[in-house]
């Protein structure tokens, strides 16, 4: 027989096991998955096509790296208003439903209208045209994405359920990045496009109704929990005291030590990962194949595509079984470290001679950020819970606004020193050949930044000191607050 423990919890040999009333229904699961399969691909597919730009419409890589830039940049300021919004809603399909319907149409259609673009229009028109719609875009991504997350750290109140919630999302989300590598070859393809340029163009509208499609999933069939009482009044005459609340949980958020943790972490691993992400490609064309994309034919696509199964199949899973056993922590920990043998490979596996050789070090590779957003995500829910105990309020939507305003910082970072790097290795867009200190430039960048970024994020999270047993001690405190 199981035998309670002093919280009335019951226990295995050293885990607790899920109240049923804390276990989310499977189909849930996969309708939260489906909403991340479609937040997921916006990301990769951007990956992508903004490739195009340089590639495709001749673009300066600094004004690219702009790009990257600036919308981000703005997409990370609105996410604390957005949270802070989505917490504070009433309305009778709830507080996050609304705002996940407006926003996928709104990142559907902006995604769409953006890459309408032409080369004959000129580099500064292009440039100006992009980065409007840009704005637009990352408006709706903030309306969509922010309460969608949200929705997920409240569908349990479970320590380990979470990580299974955030382990089958992130499962379906990362057939995204299986299949936007294959938008190399559509692209690309002379058969279908007379250009890159043209190929985007038509590309994009499929993209953009079908990501639309996917994201209204949670929307239409996703269950949230019921409001709470004690909410903030939204409205005209209340917008003084609505900014000062807003500050107010923003100062609380960031003086949660564990939550600090979380976000650091992130940045530096999610950061230092897409400085380089581009450059496989790069690599792969100009310094496997001289430069010849058609030479390089399938190969960058079955590159993101071997990684992001071993993700899927091998990561993923690993990953929710480890952290049931060793913990969060030092799971992370477990998986940065094995990423920094997949990064160190690289150096030895780009071979002209020998593509094959570059998919050995892909299931390595992938713990990295395979691990890292079914781990963190688990980990912010828990934190949501220490922050209602210490201040009397649920704020998920806050929380993951405040977390992804990180993401996306590193990603506006990521995309400024991707063009950055480009340049200073001596990467030249308008010749097929580069020279041999660019391309060893490149090479030793997609290695050491990574590296480094990972290496730090160890260092931060060694000292997180959420465990499992703190957690369930939080719930416990949290029932018996709300029965008193």
């Amino acid at each position: 027989m199981r035998e309670l423990d002093a919280q009335g919890i019951f226990m295995n040999e050293q885990h607790y096991q899920t109240a049923p009333e804390d276990k989310i229904p499977f189909s849930q699961k996969v309708i939260f998955g489906v909403g991340m399969l479609g937040n997921q691909m916006f990301p990769a597919a951007l990956s992508i096509f903004m490739v195009v730009l340089v590639e495709g419409l001749g673009m300066n890589p600094l004004l690219w790296g702009i790009l990257f830039f600036l919308p981000r940049l703005f997409d990370a300021l609105t996410d604390p208003v957005m949270g802070f919004v989505s917490d504070n809603t009433r309305s009778r399909w709830g507080r996050r439903r609304p705002y996940i319907f407006i926003g996928a149409i709104m990142t559907g259609l902006s995604f769409i209208a953006m890459w309408q673009i032409y080369p004959e229009n000129g580099e500064v028109y292009n440039f100006v045209y992009f980065l409007l719609l840009s704005l637009v875009f990352y408006l709706g991504l903030t309306i969509f994405s922010t309460p969608y997350v949200a929705m997920g750290y409240e569908m349990s109140n479970d320590f380990h359920e979470r990580t299974r919630l955030m382990g089958v999302a992130q499962w379906i989300g990362q057939w995204a990045w299986v299949i936007v590598p294959w938008f190399w070859v559509i692209i690309y393809d002379p058969a279908l496009f007379d250009g890159a340029d043209a190929g985007a163009r038509h590309l994009s509208i499929w993209v953009g109704l079908v990501c639309l499609g996917l994201c209204m999933v949670p929307a239409l069939f996703g269950k949230t929990q019921p409001t709470p009482e004690n909410l903030e009044v939204i409205a005209r005459d209340t917008l003084s005291k609505n900014v000062r609340t807003l500050f107010v949980g923003v100062s609380d958020t960031l003086k949660n030590k564990p939550f600090r943790r979380l976000c650091l972490a992130t940045f530096l691993v999610f950061n230092a990962f897409n400085t380089v992400a581009g450059f496989s490609w790069f690599i792969i064309v100009y310094y496997m194949n001289n430069g010849d994309p058609g030479a390089a034919g399938t190969w960058p696509a079955w590159f993101g595509t071997i990684s992001a199964l071993s993700t899927c199949f091998l990561v993923i899973p690993i990953i929710t079984w480890l952290s049931q056993r060793l913990g969060k922590k030092n799971t992370f920990i477990v998986s940065q470290g094995v990423s920094l043998l997949g990064y160190a490979m690289f150096w030895w596996c780009f071979q002209p001679e020998n593509p094959l050789l570059m998919f050995l070090p892909l299931p390595l590779f992938a713990f990295g950020i395979g691990g890292l957003f079914t781990l963190m995500m688990s980990m912010t829910a828990d934190v949501c819970d220490l922050d209602e105990l210490e201040t009397g309020s649920r704020r998920e939507g806050l929380f993951g606004a405040i977390y992804w305003w990180m993401v996306k910082v590193g990603f506006a970072v990521a995309g400024l020193l991707s063009g950055l790097i480009l340049t200073l290795v001596g990467f030249d867009q308008s010749v097929p050949v580069q020279t041999e200190a660019a391309l060893s430039g490149l090479r030793f960048a997609y290695i050491l930044v990574p590296m480094t970024g990972t290496l730090l994020a160890i260092w931060v999270m060694k000292d997180y000191d959420l465990s499992e047993q703190k957690a369930y001690e939080i719930r416990r405190r949290l029932d018996d607050k709300r029965a008193a």
